[in-house]
């Protein structure tokens, strides 16, 4: 039988789990424009941002399986509405992990005040990310056309994905 994934906020000894997936994903090229040779100080300090920001791991039987970092979209006027990234190890993926961090950080975003959540950047053809984010109440607003080189695909668009919350 398998231990239910468990979302709790991330801590700075967690991101030697969370580096090996991140790396493997930036390098993948295909979902996040992070540069490649980013190192693992430097990846940590853009995931493991400061408040009002805040990290999130997904753990399974003590392993991190995943991540998520949600906080205000801009600055100032507009920061009552939220931004998310998130992150699944490869060797996770299919298991719901996507899906149950999400809905973790819509819940914390909508009790810490957001008003709503936008996607700034969702790879057009990341459609299994697409497609989550569109079970989760989202919907393309926009597409930002030839924004985003992927490995395979070469140049595709940035879908700009939003949700009242």
């Amino acid at each position: 039988m398998t231990a239910k994934v468990v979302v709790r906020p991330a801590a700075p000894e967690d991101w030697p789990a969370i580096w090996p997936f991140f790396r493997q994903i930036v390098a993948d090229g295909e979902t996040y424009a992070y540069p490649e040779d980013l190192t693992s100080t430097a990846a940590k300090q853009l995931w493991m941002e400061p408040a009002p920001a805040a990290t999130f791991v997904a753990v399974e039987d003590g392993s991190v399986l995943g991540s998520a970092k949600s906080g205000p979209n801009r600055p100032g006027r507009g920061s009552h509405v939220s931004t998310a990234s998130f992150m699944v190890d490869p060797s996770a993926r299919g298991k719901g992990v996507g899906r149950t961090l999400g809905e973790h950080v819509l819940e914390w975003a909508r009790t810490q005040g957001y008003r709503s959540m936008q996607f700034n950047a969702v790879v057009e053809t990341n459609t299994g990310a697409v497609k989550l984010w569109q079970a989760l109440g989202f919907e393309i607003i926009g597409t930002v056309p030839a924004a985003f080189e992927s490995k395979t695909h070469g140049l595709v668009g940035l879908h700009v994905m939003y949700r009242e919350l």
